[in-house]
């Protein structure tokens, strides 16, 4: 089936694959979202152990999308993931000690003998909570604001900041960007809570605070989606990359069905489910979420477009075509990708195997609890 299909068709695919899971892993991101939430919302230990418990049964899914989001990159663009993860790596490092902390902090936070006591690893839950997503959120924005990078004529790559990646963090759209995963992801943590607890006191406060962060949510991603349209973007003309005004809401108006429905759509759902408020509010907040995010990172990159702005030296910007794996490594790849629905369906059985309404009494009961 695949080997009749053009180059830049594969490439599509395998870009398209990749955006669709960083939606997953931005969905994801609800765990991080909770966790920063807890302090705010458990007003007693019965409360927070349940919300650790709560989250602790889903945190690995956060670092497992996250390898696979790499590995995909990895396999299908690999001057990508050198670029990005070989160049800007201070802040990919930043990130992943934020998930070995989260891991940690999961292990020993009520391990007998613990000698730094529980509210050292709680403190640990809570900077993962707000650096992970928040980081996530700055890198997806690098994807239209740039890198500093460039790429010589053996196709090796070289960053050219020393602050390797983490620059980025003094452009204000990357900030903003991060933000509003921040937000998205505490929203996402909220219907978590009001999907999966039974205690009638933590369903109350968290409906109290859901509409707060909610509004905060929707209006810094609004900006971000503004700021985003008026900005202006590397395109490419034949094998000229130059500067173009308002290239992304082109893009978005161009593939209106691929990318501004979804687009659309997904927020409308994430608002939706926000104000809904309701015990099946999660699914639509999560469906969301993964749409808009899957039509921003698709958008950067679709039909060859530059989906890696270098600031400094805009000819070395990444697009699929000059990042791409070989025809023959994107073809194994796509038939192997064609199990990705049997590996989904596992996770479906297994999350729901593992999301049973929590009580005070099932975690007192429960010899594993975190």
């Amino acid at each position: 089936m695949f080997e009749t299909w053009e180059l830049l068709s594969l490439q599509n695919y395998w870009w398209g694959i990749v955006s669709l899971l960083g939606g997953f892993l931005a969905m994801i991101l609800f765990v991080q979202g909770g966790q920063a939430l807890i302090p705010s919302l458990a007003k007693n230990e019965a409360d927070k152990s349940l919300l650790y418990n709560l989250y602790g049964r889903k945190w690995e899914l956060g670092f497992t999308t996250l390898v696979l989001f790499g590995g995909a990159v990895f396999a299908a663009f690999p001057l990508f993931y050198a670029v990005s993860f070989g160049g800007a790596y201070f802040a990919w490092m930043v990130l992943l000690f934020a998930y070995i902390i989260q891991a940690v902090s999961y292990e020993y936070r009520t391990k007998k003998g613990n000698v730094y006591g529980s509210r050292v690893y709680e403190l640990f839950l809570s900077i993962n909570g707000f650096l992970s997503p928040f980081l996530i959120g700055v890198i997806i924005a690098t994807l239209f604001s740039g890198g500093a990078f460039i790429v010589d004529d053996a196709n090796l790559s070289h960053w050219l900041n020393p602050m390797r990646g983490l620059e980025a963090l003094s452009v204000p759209f990357n900030v903003l960007g991060g933000i509003s995963v921040v937000l998205v992801s505490r929203v996402l943590g909220m219907l978590y809570i009001l999907n999966s607890v039974q205690e009638k006191s933590l369903l109350e406060l968290t409906r109290k605070k859901l509409r707060i962060e909610l509004l905060m949510a929707i209006a810094f991603l609004a900006s971000f989606a503004l700021w985003l349209f008026v900005l202006p973007g590397a395109a490419a003309h034949s094998e000229t990359i130059t500067i173009e005004a308002s290239r992304y809401w082109h893009t978005f108006t161009f593939y209106p069905i691929v990318l501004l429905m979804p687009f659309v759509i997904g927020l409308g759902l994430f608002i939706l489910g926000g104000f809904k408020g309701g015990k099946s509010s999660f699914w639509c907040g999560v469906a969301g979420t993964v749409l808009m995010v899957f039509a921003l990172l698709m958008s950067s990159g679709i039909d060859g477009a530059p989906f890696y702005p270098s600031y400094a030296d805009l000819q070395s910007s990444l697009t699929i075509t000059n990042s791409s794996g070989s025809r023959n490594t994107l073809v194994v790849m796509s038939y192997v990708s064609l199990f990705v629905p049997v590996v989904l369906g596992y996770i479906a059985v297994v999350w729901r195997a593992m999301s049973k309404p929590l009580t005070h009494d099932e975690i007192k009961q429960d010899p594993f609890s975190y």
